[in-house]
């Protein structure tokens, strides 16, 4: 029999036992989830991590928030209020006759809630500066149930972060995650005390990385997250699926002030600076040129016959400050520091803020045209008053 020949008698039957075949195995399988499914069984796992490395997302968070939540506190703090005089108490006839003469004012207690995040075993924890501002006494209470008196340690309100201490025996400090390697997209967790009902995690993605801009604050970096951050989470964390800390939850996005999934959190890496700086220092510690710089605007540019619109112009110098000692001139275009080029004003004056004092900072500007270049050391920002 010739091969074509032998390919027509024998191809039916193939194609027969394959579709019978598949069938079977279909049904088998479908008997399998079937029994799982009876059974409370999780052998067959639909879009879950299994265990032959199947990259999907894991079915539980659970490892993460074990790792975690035992350093994220609830906070609470009381805050005593002067009642103000009714204007009749200073009339002498109404405070004769009443002899309200040496009446003191009275006083109310205000309560608030937030939560923190303990950062050393040592008993140091950050959390927002908005969180404790003005308080008279701050109580933390632990996952465990313990709690303590906490001693404020330092403040810093111009990234709204505060430093708190508790003396406390066994306590779990949270692991330092990377900000700088989260990608947008990556599942994170917040937890926190929303609205006072006690430790809460809710779970979303990173939204976006190196937000600012946005007036909440004067240093701003933020990431951005769609996990649901309400009343009370200030000061929590945001966590990896790892349950390392990436953030602490700082602020919402809703004239409502409840969460519509847009969050922000300061940057685990910034917020650590800070608690160092504050511990050691009794402040932060934050590089400084001394320039006021304007962003440099397409309209500004063509008006001084340029091409690019990249960079700042320095608008005024400060008298014997870094930037000043350099060389630099009211009427300079900065176009990078430090080899990177400046594509908005306010982002390059952060940058030039998480420098020390004693940083060397290269600049190159423009004056009349002309490309130049400058060294400058950072100094200390002059202190008010």
């Amino acid at each position: 029999m010739t091969l074509p020949k032998l390919m027509r008698f024998a191809g039916w039957p193939i194609i027969t036992g394959l579709l019978l075949g598949l069938s079977l195995s279909l049904w088998l399988n479908l008997e399998r989830l079937q029994n799982s499914r009876r059974s409370g069984g999780t052998d067959i796992h639909l879009g879950a991590w299994t265990n032959d490395g199947a990259d999907w997302g894991p079915a539980s968070y659970a490892e993460a928030v074990t790792n975690a939540a035992p350093a994220v506190v609830n906070i609470y703090t009381r805050k005593k209020l002067q009642r103000a005089y009714h204007p009749l108490l200073n009339d002498p006839l109404f405070r004769h006759f009443f002899n309200n003469s040496d009446q003191p004012q009275q006083e109310r207690m205000q309560s608030a809630l937030g939560s923190g995040v303990i950062i050393s075993p040592e008993g140091y924890l950050l959390t927002n500066n908005h969180v404790i501002d003005g308080a008279d006494e701050i109580l933390v209470l632990l996952q465990d149930g313990r709690d303590g008196q906490a001693t404020l340690v330092g403040t810093d309100p111009e990234s709204d972060l505060a430093v708190l201490k508790i003396d406390l025996d066994n306590l779990t400090a949270i692991r330092i995650g990377d900000p700088n390697a989260a990608h947008i997209g990556d599942v994170v967790l917040a937890i926190g005390n929303p609205f006072g009902v006690g430790q809460t995690v809710t779970q979303g993605i990173i939204s976006a990385t190196g937000r600012y801009g946005l007036g909440i604050n004067t240093y701003e970096n933020y990431l951005q997250t769609d996990a649901a951050i309400n009343p009370g989470n200030s000061g929590g964390a945001l966590i990896d699926v790892q349950g390392n800390l990436l953030g602490i939850n700082t602020a919402i996005l809703d004239k409502t002030g409840f969460s519509v999934g847009i969050g922000f959190a300061i940057p685990a890496d910034t917020a650590v600076k800070v608690m160092q700086d504050l511990v050691s220092y009794g402040q932060v510690v934050r590089g400084w040129l001394g320039i006021e710089a304007q962003q440099l605007t397409p309209e500004l540019a063509q008006s001084l016959q340029l091409s690019a619109t990249n960079g700042v112009i320095v608008t005024a110098i400060y008298n014997n400050g870094p930037a000043h000692k350099a060389g630099l001139r009211p009427g300079d275009i900065i176009q990078r520091m430090n080899n990177i080029v400046v594509s908005d004003g306010r982002l390059s004056m952060q940058q030039i803020a998480q420098g020390r004092p004693g940083d060397e900072i290269t600049i190159e500007f423009l004056r009349q045209g002309k490309l130049e270049k400058v060294q400058a050391v950072l100094g200390v920002k002059p202190s008010k008053g």
